[in-house]
């Protein structure tokens, strides 16, 4: 079954993320079509890249990196939940996605993202990432404004129209993570005869 990791991309304290990633996840486990595992990445405690080889080649030295590979290997695609901070996204989530890079080729990705313009420039700035990454991010977004989808702006209140949305970029994510999979088999069969 095709595997999906829900990738909660803030680690700041009090953050909204963690209400948004819990109602992306109670949604996608409505589904039969995948398998949805919440990442979190206060929960893994990487500090600045501090690899002695560049991430493309695949070398790891130290644990706390060989951790996130196997975490990032074990999915074929992700549904990233990000905040904007200062028209970007947070550092914690680009120093994930940096620390590996052969675990993330071949896949499909898909933006929920949250912030005073729904955090789009996050998304955004996720989508020329995620193309270096080798990533097939997907057309479908959720982008949750916190004027209009918390309530007093703290609590998460999504409008109704975001199931919608969400339904679309789980649907996008699915198809595209499963079209994909001949490349990762191909790409995970030349790795083994070099």
């Amino acid at each position: 079954m095709t595997t999906i990791a829900i990738i909660l991309g803030s680690t700041r304290p009090g953050r909204h993320g963690e209400a948004v990633a819990n109602w992306v996840l109670d949604r996608a486990r409505e589904r039969t079509d995948a398998q949805f595992d919440l990442v979190d990445l206060a929960q893994h405690h990487l500090p600045d890249i501090d690899e002695p080889v560049p991430p493309a080649r695949g070398h790891y030295a130290h644990e706390h990196t060989k951790a996130w590979a196997t975490t990032v290997a074990r999915y074929d695609g992700y549904v990233i939940v990000t905040p904007e901070y200062n028209h970007g996204m947070p550092g914690a989530l680009k120093n994930a996605l940096d620390r590996v890079h052969p675990e993330w080729n071949n896949k499909a990705a898909g933006f929920v993202s949250y912030g005073w313009n729904g955090g789009v420039r996050a998304a955004e700035q996720l989508r020329l990432v995620m193309g270096s990454l080798q990533v097939a991010d997907v057309t479908a977004q959720v982008a949750l404004n916190m004027a209009t989808d918390f309530r007093d702006r703290t609590e998460f209140a999504p409008a109704d129209y975001q199931s919608a949305a969400l339904t679309t970029l789980l649907d996008q994510v699915v198809a595209w993570s499963t079209a994909l999979a001949p490349l990762r088999t191909r790409s995970y069969s030349n790795s083994l005869t070099r």
